[in-house]
């Protein structure tokens, strides 16, 4: 098959059966293409492989990869390199094969090693969370795909991800890492923010925090996605520095360290909302010095009294 093609019934070896490899081999299999053989090393991953890719034998790697069009690598970013490397030294891989492995880390530069068996490398990231389940099929639709790789291979790249429901968006190698970052910051720094936020309610008396906070962290990511900094409202965008010196003297009594993510994010949210110009210097300033201080609760407005330098 040359690079042109489009990539149909291709015979395809998945290395590592965990949360995202075993999904996106059943969203392969559903387009029409043969899973031959999955790796998959403890029982969870043997499991999810019976539920997702039923009837698929689990094989060794190098049996995985043997006779298989495609390639799919969908292993823990750190390990990617080593399995790599160590693929190629024992010459296990195969010329004409399509390596793709799902690191959002990672670009195609990654397979490297890979290259003198004349493969063809790909770097395909899911931007979604996953279970592992069922579930995660409906959820490819129309999730952004991460691609990296040799401009001849984008045709192909993109018809593979399009055959899984996803949306293909093009990402340089060298800003591969910016990228990754991105998604972990605005995923997985936001489950713990919500997480805080309802252990803060549950402190509070709050006996279903979901319930309060959901319909409010809904619309603010609804917002947030639209509107961008537009979207920036409360008391830290308001300049409202009583209210944050409240807040501060009542999480340091409730979770100092829910305070300091607190203080991190409100300082991040004050820069931000100065610099778009929704909050005035004269105003950001007292803020700003609020906020400078972890390690003092009950710091509010500077005392008037007090020298500046």
């Amino acid at each position: 098959m040359t690079s042109g093609e489009h990539p149909a019934r291709l015979s395809i070896g998945v290395i590592g059966a965990g949360r995202v490899g075993a999904v996106l081999g059943a969203a392969l299999a559903r387009a029409g293409h043969r899973i031959q053989a999955a790796y998959a090393v403890s029982d969870e991953s043997r499991e999810r492989a019976a539920a997702l890719l039923p009837g698929v034998p689990v094989k060794d790697v190098p049996d995985v990869i043997d006779g298989a069009d495609l390639v799919l690598l969908a292993v823990p970013d750190d390990a990617l390199p080593d399995l790599v490397r160590g693929l190629a030294a024992t010459r296990t891989w195969q010329a004409g094969q399509i390596v793709v492995h799902t690191s959002g880390r990672y670009g195609a530069d990654v397979l490297r090693p890979a290259l003198a068996a004349h493969i063809l490398p790909l770097a395909i990231h899911p931007a979604m969370t996953f279970t592992g389940t069922a579930i995660d099929l409906g959820r490819l639709e129309e999730c952004a795909f991460g691609v990296t790789g040799p401009d001849a291979l984008r045709p192909m790249a993109e018809a593979l991800v399009v055959e899984m429901g996803g949306e293909p968006v093009w990402v340089a190698e060298g800003d591969r890492a910016a990228y990754h970052a991105a998604l972990a910051h605005g995923s997985n720094h936001l489950v713990t923010l919500v997480a805080e936020a309802m252990d803060v309610l549950s402190a509070a008396g709050v006996e279903q925090p979901r319930r309060v906070l959901g319909p409010l962290v809904h619309a603010a990511l609804d917002n947030a996605l639209r509107m961008g900094d537009a979207a920036l409202t409360g008391p830290v965008a308001r300049g409202d520095v009583s209210t944050v010196a409240t807040h501060l003297r009542e999480l340091d009594r409730v979770s100092p360290e829910i305070r300091s993510t607190y203080v991190a994010l409100a300082r991040a949210t004050a820069v931000r909302a100065l610099e778009s110009g929704r909050l005035a210097p004269t105003t950001a300033e007292p803020l700003l010095d609020a906020l400078a201080d972890p390690g003092r609760p009950d710091r509010g407005r500077p005392d008037p009294q007090e020298p500046r330098s």
